[in-house]
């Protein structure tokens, strides 16, 4: 189950209300919601949770790029709302590497050998331990714990290290933090 909300900082305050993630299919849909909700291009702050799983926080302030935190990576990555925060540059990754190599891929039979050639065994083939990738080693591996921007509350009231203490629930805490926990009390 998720939940979704956004707090829109205003001259008055902070406002809050739920939202829908129904038609947010990548990050750019998710920021131009932010900017939506934004009152003269003040701070916006996305909430998405997945109960007792993982949450995420993405903070738009104007037409800058959003920045990102999320609670638990691994958790995040094996749900749809997750994978729209673990952008290639989260995680460390080229854009658009994985479409290229898939695209290589097709285009080239990794093996050296032409379709319905057999291999040939010969001395100086490598040894075939030595050839196959690291099982411990996964350059796609999603970490496990927190990623992204843990200063992204900082100058808000949330430090650093009272985020990555946060687990289920963070929502409250973080209103709290704002000053608008009966904002979003109303709306939740």
């Amino acid at each position: 189950m998720y939940f979704a909300a956004l707090l829109a900082r205003t001259e008055d305050g902070w406002e809050a209300s739920d939202t829908e993630l129904d038609d947010v299919e990548t990050l750019s849909d998710l920021t131009d919601l932010a900017r939506e909700a934004s009152v003269d291009e003040d701070t916006v702050l996305v909430y998405i949770e997945q109960e007792d799983a993982w949450f995420g926080v993405v903070r738009v302030d104007g037409e800058e790029d959003p920045r990102i935190y999320v609670s638990d990576a691994s958790s995040a990555a094996r749900s749809s709302y997750g994978e729209i925060l673990l952008t290639d540059e989260l995680l460390g990754r080229e854009p658009g590497a994985d479409d290229e190599i898939a695209a290589l891929e097709e285009l080239v039979d990794l093996d050296g050998t032409e379709d319905g050639e057999p291999e040939e065994a010969g001395a100086g083939d490598v040894d075939a331990a030595a050839t196959e990738p690291d099982p411990d080693h996964d350059p796609d591996a999603v970490p496990a714990g927190p990623l992204g921007d843990l200063g992204i509350l900082a100058d808000l009231g949330l430090s650093e290290k009272d985020l990555l203490t946060l687990r289920t629930d963070a929502l409250v805490e973080i209103a709290d933090a704002l000053g608008a926990a009966e904002i979003l009390e109303a709306v939740r």
